[in-house]
């Protein structure tokens, strides 16, 4: 009898990893604060430069799933270092772009790169770890994930008021040079190739691929657009369902064929949590996501304040978050779902609080309500990615662990995209004074939450309070 034991050096692996997801989902927010900048160095107007941010997010949400079904196929690190490569070198492009139109086509590129990446993360836990340990090593995830969204706005205000805001948005791609060339050196190094996965299976989806990015593209598309603008492209949205219902259709047949799908959809039917998990991603992020965003439209345009301050006032939902992550990610394998709906019960509580407080406040008191309205929140919200992500993944095979993590980080992104539309539709629709627009957009984040609420108590009572399998 052969014993499978784990990889000694798992955690330093998932260390390396952790610090490229952080670099990738980091440039999903950190340009927030830099659009009035970019939009006056480059000469051109808002609704164009708010491609800089929408098409990041866009190619990103296209590539997950591929991204972590090329990683189940042909190893984990090649799909790292080609991602990475690319990562590294779109990054440039976007800091030393001439123009808008190069700063955008090379966003795209990092965001497609960004997908081939990320899902490698969820891929690699789901390899390395078993039992206990995997609940940390999400709960690592869950803090990386919480920390490079909470911290996006201020480090982008901080290299913007030392680098001068003219032209130190470009500081924010150029800073993923240095640091990605050390993790590219640390993946080749550390992180196990093909060999450590005997059961992979290196046939590849192309039709399936192509009918599954055709759908989420259908959906991301219009609602990226709107963003900047546009509402044309909300007609590409009737056409979702049917591009999806063929994706999955098409997916049945490859596994009854005895092919290799690019994502098994039975998934969500016979794997315990995982139809219900990928539910509550992509509802939370959908609440969760377009919070900030409002909050930093609310303290820059609505009270005047710099991107900076903007960003140092948000932080606090960062530190919350990091606080409660890895505990939550510990606790998941004693208490199961239960921490998902006291979690987000935290973060409701302390959304509420914001929603009630922040509004109205002079520029000086905003300190004293935002700091722990948001720290609260931040607590709670800690307590959410990291669980979700150990309990829709536990009992998913680790040979489609990278397309399911994928699924579920594609969800989030899906989540995002219409958070992100979602709150500031709410805002808009409102818009003066400023404090009444926060405040809508703020219910309408509690509401999207309260089903997620729902979602989590249905899971709960379906697991009948059951915790991870050993």
């Amino acid at each position: 009898m052969v014993i499978d034991e784990p990889d000694p050096r798992r955690w330093r692996i998932l260390a390396v990893t952790l610090l490229v997801g952080f670099m990738s989902l980091l440039d999903v927010t950190i340009v927030n604060v830099a659009i009035p900048s970019m939009r006056a160095g480059l000469d051109t107007t808002a609704g164009t430069v708010q491609w800089v941010v929408s098409g990041y997010a866009l190619a990103f949400g296209l590539t997950l799933v591929a991204g972590g079904r090329l990683g189940d196929a042909v190893g984990r690190r090649l799909m790292m270092l080609i991602g990475l490569s690319g990562f590294i070198v779109s990054s440039a492009a976007v800091g030393l772009a001439p123009n808008i139109e190069t700063v955008i086509v090379a966003r795209l590129a990092q965001g497609a790169t960004a997908g081939l990446l990320t899902p490698q993360n969820t891929g690699l836990i789901q390899q390395l770890f078993r039992g206990a340990e995997r609940g940390r090593a999400f709960g690592f995830f869950g803090l990386t994930v919480s920390i490079s969204s909470g911290l996006g706005p201020i480090l982008g205000g901080l290299i913007l008021a030392v680098a001068g805001e003219d032209e130190g948005w470009r500081l924010l791609f150029l800073v993923n040079v240095p640091i990605g060339l050390v993790a590219l050196v640390a993946i080749a190094r550390m992180v196990p190739g093909p060999a450590a996965q005997p059961d992979r299976d290196t046939r590849l989806d192309l039709v399936g691929a192509a009918l599954l990015g055709l759908g989420v593209l259908a959906v991301l598309f219009p609602l990226v657009s709107l963003e900047g603008g546009a509402r044309m492209p909300l007609v590409l949205l009737v056409l979702a369902p049917a591009f999806l219902a063929g994706f999955v259709q098409w997916e049945r047949r490859v596994v009854r064929a005895g092919g290799a799908p690019i994502l098994d959809v039975g998934l969500l039917r016979r794997t315990p949590g995982y139809a219900g998990g990928l539910a509550i991603q992509t509802l939370y992020f959908t609440g969760f996501t377009g919070i900030f965003l409002v909050l930093s439209v609310y303290l820059q345009d609505g009270l005047g304040l710099s991107p900076l301050t903007a960003g140092l006032l948000i932080t606090p939902f960062a530190l919350g978050s990091a606080l409660t992550a890895t505990l939550a990610g510990r606790m998941v394998s004693v208490v199961g779902r239960r921490v998902t709906v006291i979690s987000l019960t935290v973060m409701m509580t302390g959304v509420l609080a914001a929603a009630l407080l922040v509004p109205g406040r002079a520029p000086d008191a905003l300190w004293w309500v935002m700091v722990p309205t948001l720290l609260l929140a931040g607590l709670g919200g800690g307590g959410v990615i990291s669980p979700n992500f150990t309990l829709s993944l536990a009992q998913v095979p680790p040979a489609m662990g990278g397309a399911a993590g994928g699924a579920l980080q594609t969800g989030a992104r899906i989540g995002s995209a219409v958070g992100a539309a979602l709150l500031m539709t709410s805002y808009q629709l409102v818009e003066t004074p400023p404090g009444d627009a926060l405040q809508a957009a703020l219910f309408t984040a509690l509401g999207v939450l309260a089903v997620a609420m729902v979602m989590a108590v249905r899971d709960l009572r379906v697991a009948g309070g059951s915790v991870l399998p050993s």
